[in-house]
């Protein structure tokens, strides 16, 4: 829908009986978040809090918590965004469709971002103590802004259309940040905002920024779309919104018209500080780390100012609905940007980041079934795009095996790939690179390895759907359950070093060995609670691809190194046991969700909702 503001869409959503406003008194210190969650995971209405502990503004969340509410706030716009990215990355089908094109015209006459003399945003200020401190987790390390929108330009130039609006953590509170004066700023190593932090910092001055918060719900989608460099994400944020970016300068900084908080500041040159602990989209506490950090100058706010956030942990959270959009928006682009890759998913069950999946063509002449060979290539190609970047483990298929394959069906996809994998031969590392900074798998920040599965040919071997039936277990190992055909997990004992680590897996290697019938056994998986991984396949991809670290915790029976290619005869065995310098998993307060559980009894403002 268009929508001029937060405010817009709130009243929106309250006609449509998608809101449930909460008078009583809440604490935004762990209570709002918790009940956020029990509300997403009920399938529940976005939640105005109206009554925030030590604040006069209004909160809102859970606003994305549902698919169908997601697109009744985006769509009819979401259809026009989409012709626009379907008109760059095929334009034929576009010109040859008019009802496309007209779409396409509507969103790109939107696109073009307004200034604007008068704002309400300038009606009145505050300071960052008078604003909701939210904290999610019981270990993070302050309260945070969770939708922020950061605002930078290239400190060579004033035009808007050289900016970059980026989801970036702000923590308002907590570590050493001076109250009122300071907030902190964490950002990723590939994230846009990193150009312009460079260039200041090779100037030696400060480089100004400014956080939006609120607005329209446009805003911060484009916050979070991978565009292409050199695309503004205002001006997408016009053309999903169906309303024109409007923007007014003051002080000599940007500010959002239509949010309805905008801190100003300057990220302060070659200093950092403390910043987090934070639960985050992973499942898992990001650690305490120096980040950069803002000497704010200025908030604003606007009269009746909302204060949106969200909530992340584990997923599915809300931000699965935000990642599924991007897919609807961009599924087109694909097959364009990466030629002969014909799908993508980065699971949301583990993380997003550490597990990708996706079919190419295998179209090197002669067509040769037995193995990948383009593939390897489509797999390169995938690893240097954008965010795809960051991905830990890739499991490519040939799109020739099985067109009609669904990479988001992704036990389906794992029983084809591991079907025709060689295991000597078509398992492809890379070690001591990049990784995600919230991925603790490796032993130091953003430091990790990859490793692509390429498959292709016919199939190799028959998935088991029970254990072989001779399968014994070492001393310390006490449970082996299957959690889907070929795949097993084995509870070991907790993980105490990779040496003895190496020598625990060595037996369960030697049992597998003496086991008589192996074929059907593909992936063998060490983990610290059998019963919780084989529970569902969502728990098997969060563990097995957040707790393991390849160039570290991949094994094999028979394994072996020829000419600098490892591989082994199968099955594969990967150790996902929590490591000592792997963060903290995220748990509620149990006080706080017995707090939260009571507002549900009859006559509490969630009685019926949960």
């Amino acid at each position: 829908m268009k929508f001029a503001g937060l405010d817009q869409c709130v009243g929106f959503l309250e006609q449509q009986g998608e809101l449930v406003r909460i008078k009583q008194q809440v604490d935004p210190h762990l209570e709002m978040a918790e009940i956020t969650r029990r509300v997403f995971d009920a399938g529940g209405p976005a939640i105005l809090f109206e009554n925030v502990k030590n604040t006069p503004f209004p909160a809102l969340s859970n606003l994305y918590g549902t698919w169908e509410r997601t697109l009744k706030i985006f769509e009819p716009e979401l259809a026009q965004v989409r012709a626009l990215v379907d008109m760059k990355f095929a334009p034929r089908q576009t010109v040859r469709s008019p009802g496309r094109l007209i779409k396409a015209g509507l969103a790109l006459a939107h696109s073009l971002p307004v200034p604007c003399r008068k704002s309400r945003i300038l009606g009145h200020t505050t300071t960052i103590d008078k604003l909701p401190q939210i904290t999610c987790w019981p270990e993070d390390g302050g309260a945070f802004v969770l939708l922020p929108q950061v605002f930078s330009q290239d400190p060579d130039t004033d035009s808007v259309l050289r900016s970059n609006l980026g989801m970036y953590r702000i923590q308002l509170s907590g570590n050493q940040y001076r109250p009122n004066e300071e907030v902190g700023l964490h950002y990723q190593l590939h994230r846009g905002i990193s150009i312009h932090h460079q260039k200041a910092l090779a100037e030696n001055r400060p480089l100004k920024v400014t956080i939006f918060i609120g607005g329209p719900p446009a805003h911060a989608l484009a916050a979070v779309m991978p565009l292409p460099e050199g695309v503004p994400e205002i001006a997408f944020a016009g053309a999903l919104g169906g309303r024109n970016f409007r923007y007014t300068r003051h002080n000599g900084f940007v500010l959002s018209s239509d949010a309805d908080f905008c801190i100003t500041g300057w990220v302060v040159p070659h200093q950092t500080r403390p910043e987090g602990p934070f639960g985050d989209h992973l499942g898992y506490y990001s650690q305490m780390h120096p980040f950069p950090y803002i000497r704010v100058a200025s908030v604003w706010h606007r009269p009746g100012a909302i204060f949106p956030f969200t909530v992340v942990g584990r997923p599915p959270q809300e931000d699965s609905h935000f990642g599924r959009l991007i897919h609807e928006i961009t599924r087109n682009a694909v097959a364009k940007t990466i030629p002969g890759v014909t799908a993508v998913n980065a699971v949301d069950a583990a993380g997003v980041h550490p597990l990708l999946l996706a079919k190419a063509r295998e179209g090197y002449l002669p067509y040769e079934a037995s193995m990948p060979r383009e593939l390897l290539t489509h797999a390169n190609a995938i690893l240097g795009t954008g965010q795809l970047s960051l991905a830990k483990y890739l499991l490519v298929a040939a799109h020739e095996d099985c067109p009609d394959l669904d990479v988001n069906d992704e036990k389906a996809f794992f029983v084809h790939v591991l079907e025709r994998l060689d295991f000597s031969r078509d398992l492809h590392f890379y070690t001591r690179t990049t990784m995600d900074t919230l991925d603790y798998s490796g032993r130091h920040i953003n430091q990790g390895s990859k490793l692509v599965m390429a498959a292709a040919g016919p199939v190799k071997r028959r998935l088991c759907t029970q254990l072989p039936g001779q399968l014994s277990l070492p001393e310390g190992f006490s449970r082996a359950l299957m959690a889907a055909p070929g795949m097993a997990v084995v509870q070991g004992p907790a993980f105490v070093s990779y040496p003895r680590a190496r020598q625990q897996i060595n037996q369960i290697k030697t049992c597998l060995q003496k086991t008589d019938d192996l074929s059907g056994l593909a992936l063998v998986v060490v983990v610290d609670d059998a019963r919780f991984c084989a529970d569902t396949f969502a728990n098997f991809l969060w563990v097995t691809f957040l707790r393991s670290n390849p160039s570290h915790d991949i094994y094999g029976v028979k394994e072996r190194t020829v000419c600098k290619h490892w591989g082994c005869a199968g099955p594969l065995v990967i150790d996902a046991r929590a490591k000592p310098f792997h963060a903290a998993p995220l748990v509620p307060d149990p006080e706080v969700s017995r707090r939260v559980e009571q507002m549900a009894c009859k006559g509490g403002p969630l009685y019926k909702i949960l």
